[in-house]
């Protein structure tokens, strides 16, 4: 890719334990608050109480932190084009799946093996909110949210139009747990507008290059501790900069031998 993506954030969701919302995260690094208990489990509210009740934790991770991205930018779910990136999709499924078809093949779970898809996060956002627009799933093992982030910026500027990135990864079970460097949950979403507006938390410059220097990692001790446990944590470093500002471009990995180099900004 040559040249730069030049857009704006309009919205941001996030939910971590002990940060189940964008203005928690802010709340600990402003010292005003501490992050503790969260629930156990997002809240996932805009899906349907059937739907909540069948959906695996990586689903209602991302659909939470999608919903409040969504919710802050003040546009329509149903308009928007989307992004969901997981480094794994849902590893406990996977490994309850890969045991139950070595044990007893005829035991296997229609639900969970419907959730077992990479795309399924994308799939219960679109029936929930009633979207028809286009959705991808992107998978870049431990660069998923520099790759999805790619795809949404690419997306927004070349269409022309807002678009919803989530992304997310949450801990495994069994034997495929240790192949996976996800130890806490996290999900965070941007809503992506091509054309800043003075209401718009920030700007955002992104350009794409082929470099082998060091990410950059959050300052705050806390963000940095969940960057490094969960695959999608990359996202950690933008977050803490829309919310404290920026101290220079951010270089997040993207895929191997890529980098994207990341200016927030304020609006125009």
């Amino acid at each position: 890719m040559s040249g730069e993506l030049r857009l704006a954030v309009r919205g941001i969701g996030v939910w971590a334990p002990g940060l189940p919302d964008w203005a928690a995260l802010r709340a600990h690094l402003d010292g005003a608050a501490s992050a503790g208990e969260a629930p156990g489990r997002p809240a996932a509210d805009l899906l349907p109480p059937a739907e909540r009740r069948r959906a695996p934790d990586t689903v209602r991770l991302a659909v939470e932190a999608a919903a409040q991205a969504v919710a802050m930018s003040g546009l329509d779910a149903a308009d928007l084009p989307s992004v969901f990136a997981s480094s794994h999709g849902d590893a406990k499924i996977m490994d309850y799946m890969c045991a139950t078809l070595a044990r007893a093949p005829a035991e296997l779970s229609p639900t969970r093996f419907h959730n077992s898809v990479h795309n399924a996060a994308a799939g219960y956002w679109t029936i929930a909110t009633g979207c028809r627009r286009a959705s991808n799933a992107v998978c870049a093992a431990g660069t998923s949210f520099g790759a999805g982030l790619l795809e949404a910026a690419t997306q927004a500027v070349t269409g022309n139009e807002p678009v919803l990135l989530a992304a997310f990864d949450a801990p495994g079970s069994g034997p495929l747990d240790e192949m996976i460097p996800s130890r806490t949950p996290f999900a965070c979403a941007l809503v992506l507008v091509p054309s800043p507006t003075a209401d718009d938390p920030a700007a955002l410059q992104v350009r794409l290059e082929v470099d082998a220097i060091t990410p950059s990692a959050p300052r705050d001790a806390r963000l940095q501790e969940l960057a490094r446990a969960n695959a999608c944590g990359d996202g950690l470093v933008l977050l803490e900069a829309l919310a404290r500002g920026p101290t220079g471009p951010l270089l997040i990995p993207a895929g191997e031998g890529l980098v994207l180099r990341v200016e927030p900004g304020p609006p125009a």
